[in-house]
């Protein structure tokens, strides 16, 4: 996994995002056992004060659990993990919209820019 942090935004949140990206992209199963906290941080280069506040958010969400001696595991609610790969697509096409706009492409000329590419058309 590529922890490419950078610091204009907290690194627990950073943190977060990539955790839930590996989940909804299927490199941690839905019921797998995450890495320990120390192992994750030393493969972050965080502190593990760091990791462990990343996990405990991703805790209180709902799309990592607890079970005391044995670690922390993925939800096995299929449902939470989809919508959250929907919420996340969202929010990259929305940003990608925008970032369009700045460009100055409208809504429509942007689709079929996109239409092209995915034709292999060259624009």
């Amino acid at each position: 996994m590529a922890w490419n942090l950078n610091s204009d935004r907290p690194i627990f949140m950073q943190l977060i995002e990539i955790i839930q990206i590996s989940i909804i992209s299927g490199k941690y199963a839905p019921g797998s056992k995450l890495p320990s906290v120390r192992d994750l941080a030393q493969e972050a280069s965080v502190n593990p004060n760091t990791m462990q506040k990343a996990l405990a958010e991703l805790e209180r969400s709902g799309l990592v659990f607890s079970q005391r001696t044995s670690g922390r595991f993925i939800t096995e609610d299929y449902r939470m993990i989809e919508e959250l790969k929907s919420k996340l697509a969202r929010e990259e096409i929305e940003q990608f919209l925008e970032s369009m706009q700045k460009l100055g492409f409208q809504k429509e000329e942007t689709m079929d820019l996109m239409s092209q590419i995915l034709k292999g058309e060259n624009a």
